[in-house]
């Protein structure tokens, strides 16, 4: 079995200064920082700068019943040059509130950008998106749900939303996920998920390791 523990966690950061450098919508800090290097020396300080974004909860829905597979379309201003268009095909996502657990985020974002109230809900992964210059940490789920009548315009206008929420059957989003609109990773990790775990859940199976 291959190890992965690189024997270095916390303790082997010095965290010299930090000062916030943008305050808006996100935030950005600047870092000083050391750290230990794999021969066990400190490295000379480093200054960083660190996106902060928090974390974040997304969930691909699956209608297994069905086979139907659930996303949202809404505009994405990251994606603005985005040879097929800003308005990106999504998981249900939001970012996780003061005291609010991951799953209770999920639940309230489903319900607010898609209208699903009643989906159970099967953790499968929490990874960083982007390690190198983001503290987002995301936590994805399945969101398995009755998608024969979903479908609609969703969102809050007081966060300037504006979601469409549409269902697709699993084969045609699985034949175009990787060259069409489903170009985020949240997205992408959610549909092999599905995509291999499907019989299983075609089946039933509602508890995964």
């Amino acid at each position: 079995m291959a190890k992965f523990d690189t024997g270095m966690g916390k303790e082997a950061v010095k965290v010299l200064s930090e000062k916030t450098v943008y305050d808006g919508f996100f935030k950005m800090y600047e870092i000083k920082l050391q750290h230990k290097t794999f021969a066990g020396e400190w490295m000379e300080p480093i200054r960083r700068e660190l996106f902060h974004r928090g974390e974040a909860a997304a969930a691909i829905c699956y209608d297994p019943e069905n086979d139907l597979v659930g996303l949202i379309e809404q505009f994405r201003v990251g994606a603005i040059d985005s040879e097929m268009g800003p308005w990106c095909l999504e998981v249900v996502a939001g970012m996780l509130e003061e005291g609010e657990t991951p799953d209770e985020l999920m639940a309230r974002e489903l319900a607010e950008e898609a209208g699903i109230t009643n989906a159970t809900l099967i953790p499968i992964s929490r990874y960083y998106s982007t390690p190198g210059g983001c503290n987002e940490k995301i936590h994805l789920y399945a969101a398995i749900c009755n998608l024969a009548n979903a479908g609609g315009i969703y969102g809050l206008d007081e966060e300037h939303e504006d979601i469409r929420f549409e269902t697709y059957p699993a084969e045609d989003v699985f034949k175009s996920m990787y060259a069409g609109r489903t170009n985020n990773s949240a997205t992408l990790l959610g549909l092999q998920w599905i995509q291999i775990n499907r019989e299983k859940l075609r089946q039933g199976v509602t508890e995964f390791e």
